[in-house]
């Protein structure tokens, strides 16, 4: 495994993340204008929430990126990987028409995931 890009796809995935938290608590209701998605009161409350987990999960993969113990790392890199690839999939699958901004937050996280995959399957 290569430990350093893995490394270095958590603290790039925690920034993406980190920020994507602030844009879906600052904006809800615009992200999912975004996403195609029509809002209600029910859904700017549950993209707050999300926004919340995202800024728990920002910080575990900062911290995790910093773990001394390289196994520690492909674990929670594989998560991730899997993680990322689900984000992606499961943005196409939006209960709406898909929009420009769809493809563009699915092909993050295949972006992310692919990078997680690199990590994994090659050596330092």
């Amino acid at each position: 495994m290569n430990y350093t890009l893995l490394r270095k796809t958590l603290l790039a995935g925690s920034i993406v993340f980190g920020l994507s938290a602030l844009f879906l608590l600052a904006f809800p209701a615009l992200f999912l204008e975004l996403l195609g998605i029509e809002e209600s009161d029910p859904l700017i409350w549950s993209m707050r929430m999300i926004a919340i987990t995202l800024f728990a999960l920002a910080g575990n993969m900062w911290n995790n990126s910093k773990q001394a113990e390289d196994s520690r790392v492909a674990n929670v890199a594989k998560v991730m990987c899997l993680s990322a690839t689900a984000l992606g999939v499961l943005t196409l699958m939006v209960p709406a028409e898909l929009t420009w901004f769809s493809y563009v937050y699915a092909a993050i996280g295949f972006g992310f995931a692919i990078s997680y995959l690199v990590g994994i399957g090659k050596r330092s």
